[in-house]
């Protein structure tokens, strides 16, 4: 028997809602429908102060979809099924990376087959690896939102590149130093930020990278100054790269 789960619905079209919460509860006494909405805005709030479980998600809607919606929450500690009537490239991609979908017009079979995938996951406490499967997606659908992707061990963090001071690479993990003096810890090693970041980020040495808006003094002894007072060392083999930036 499972315990109790709590799901919050997403989609623009009131019939779909309802069809699908009526199938939930049907299907699945156990879950627990907190909020069900067709402006996803409005569910954006809820998910932040409800912290489902589980979230049902639409990817075409108007001014927000799917894959922004998630994109705008600071952290995804959740498992989401994505409820779609996509086009069939986006669905090899999710069969390709195992993201739970399911298609419109929902099928009970299909439904069934996602819902304990999902649940399986949850009572397994494995939501970093279900996280781990949508990070590839989300990476190729934001990568113009001007955010890094940074996996936690809380959930997934999405960060506007212009707060983020300096990325500190340390055993494999990456130290992310912000602008508000705080540091978030990824499991991403340094290299792996080095391919998601902006022409805005330098790697001024082997194990830093700094935001070039953030730059306020170079020290001729091998260290940048950033914002904050904050001092990053610099190898001689970039210092070269790294003044031509600016001449």
């Amino acid at each position: 028997m499972r315990e109790n789960i709590k799901a919050i619905l997403v989609d623009d079209e009131i019939s779909n809602l309802k069809g699908l919460q009526r199938k939930l509860e049907n299907l699945f006494p156990s879950i627990h429908v907190s909020g069900a909405f067709q402006k996803p805005e409005d569910a954006i709030q809820a998910i932040i102060d409800e912290k489902p479980n589980l979230l049902f998600l639409d990817i075409e809607m108007p001014r927000i979809n799917g894959f922004e919606l998630l994109a705008r929450l600071k952290e995804v500690h959740f498992h989401v099924i994505f409820v779609t009537a996509y086009s069939e490239y986006a669905l090899k991609a999710f069969k390709k990376s195992a993201i739970d979908y399911v298609l419109k017009p929902i099928d009970n079979d299909d439904l069934v087959f996602a819902v304990n995938k999902a649940l399986d996951i949850i009572k397994l406490k494995k939501e970093s690896e279900s996280n781990s499967k949508l990070l590839s997606v989300l990476e190729e659908n934001i990568s113009k939102s001007n955010k890094i992707i940074v996996p936690t061990q809380k959930g997934i963090s999405f960060l506007p590149q212009d707060e983020v001071l300096h990325l500190e690479g340390y055993e494999g993990y990456t130290k992310i130093h912000l602008i508000n003096n705080t540091t978030i810890t990824s499991s991403y090693n340094l290299g792996k930020f080095e391919k998601l970041l902006n022409t805005t980020f330098f790697k001024c040495h082997k194990s830093h990278i700094i935001n070039l808006e953030k730059v306020r003094h170079f020290e001729n002894e091998g260290y940048i100054l950033l914002d904050n007072d904050y001092r990053v060392p610099i190898s001689k083999t970039n210092k070269k790269a790294f003044l031509g930036l600016f001449s």
